[in-house]
């Protein structure tokens, strides 16, 4: 759906020219000299860089911070052998039995495919697996193909009891809509754990934040334009303890005879979502929450998306449209750039 963690040099170069221009930086306001002053450590992983600045006065505290990412990682990548996902893909429908983090995000994923009917599906790596949006060739998957990774996508099929998790011969389970979520949540109560009271932390498209500024504001999130380069913001967040997730159309695919392929795939048939949506941005306590319904509003649309949506608790969304109208849920205040 939407991380390959396979690690590239280009992704990288792409993602720190972009962060380095992000909303994020644009928010750190100058810290009096009585405070505790701002660190910040930056490093790859989840196929993506993270950035994590935090007022401290342990300067090795983020770089540890960063640690817990790659631990994490080597739990939930579906590429790296012997992690959870792998072996329950490679073991031919038997029981599986994972750990606590593999355990919790997967009974997530599963309560938002519930609620979103389907529209979210961590099983739809049959289908992924047979797209490339990272090498910048414009080519179409073999269309039998998908239509058979498709008939092999269904979340219902997959059994969670306890830390046991059993998945059907021929399926497969990719975490990476859900995962970088989950790891966000981790790492900002791992800061927490250790005195951190005012953080931002960016990871691609999740920003979390812990506290307020210094000076008592929100934290300004920037949220994508969709028609500009990465780094500019098109709308702006408050953020006060939260996460702000987004997800578009312009993260990860290629054009090819005027149709955007992208990497937010439809479960139900393995094709990229074509709609009217360019992005979906979810405001929530828990990223992990944040991120896999960033992916099941967009595949909804922006009509039942939003009615989802309106369905939960504490959570909001701002929608941008292709042609660049923005529909909120109730409780969202998105700020227009001037």
């Amino acid at each position: 759906m939407r991380m390959n963690w396979k690690r590239t040099t280009c992704v990288l170069r792409r993602w720190i020219c972009g962060i380095l221009v992000a909303a994020l930086f644009l928010s750190l306001p100058a810290v009096p000299a009585q405070a505790v002053s701002r660190q910040s450590a930056v490093g790859f992983y989840l196929d993506t860089v993270i950035t994590l600045s935090a007022y401290t006065e342990d300067s090795s505290l983020l770089d540890s911070a960063l640690l817990e990412c790659g631990r994490y990682e080597q739990l939930l990548s579906r590429t790296v052998e012997g992690s959870d996902v792998w072996r329950i893909n490679h073991a031919g429908g038997q029981p599986v039995q994972v750990s606590d983090a593999a355990a919790e995000v997967i009974s997530i994923a599963l309560e938002v495919s519930r609620l979103s009917g389907g529209a979210f599906d961590i099983t739809v790596a049959p289908a992924s697996v047979l797209w490339d949006f990272t090498s910048g060739a414009a080519v179409l998957p073999d269309a039998a193909k998908l239509a058979d990774a498709a008939a092999r996508t269904d979340y219902r099929k997959l059994v969670l009891e306890g830390s046991t998790v059993t998945l059907p011969e021929g399926m497969m389970v990719d975490l990476g809509a859900i995962a970088k979520g989950y790891i966000a949540d981790q790492v900002k109560q791992y800061l927490i754990d250790r005195g951190v009271t005012q953080a931002i932390l960016s990871f691609g498209g999740n920003i979390v934040t812990i506290g307020e500024k210094p000076d008592g504001s929100a934290w300004k999130v920037g949220i994508q334009d969709i028609d500009a380069p990465t780094g500019t913001s098109m709308l702006v967040l408050d953020s006060r303890d939260g996460s702000v997730v987004t997800s578009g159309i312009y993260e990860r695919g290629f054009d090819l005879d005027g149709v955007r392929y992208h990497h937010i795939l439809d479960p139900k048939t393995g094709w990229p979502v074509q709609n009217e949506l360019a992005s979906v941005t979810i405001v929530s306590g828990p990223s992990v929450w944040g991120d896999a319904l960033a992916t099941a509003a967009f595949i909804l649309g922006t009509e039942e998306g939003l009615k989802l949506v309106e369905s939960l608790e504490g959570i909001e969304a701002v929608f941008i449209q292709r042609d660049r109208t923005v529909v909120s849920s109730s409780g969202a205040d998105p700020i227009p750039m001037p």
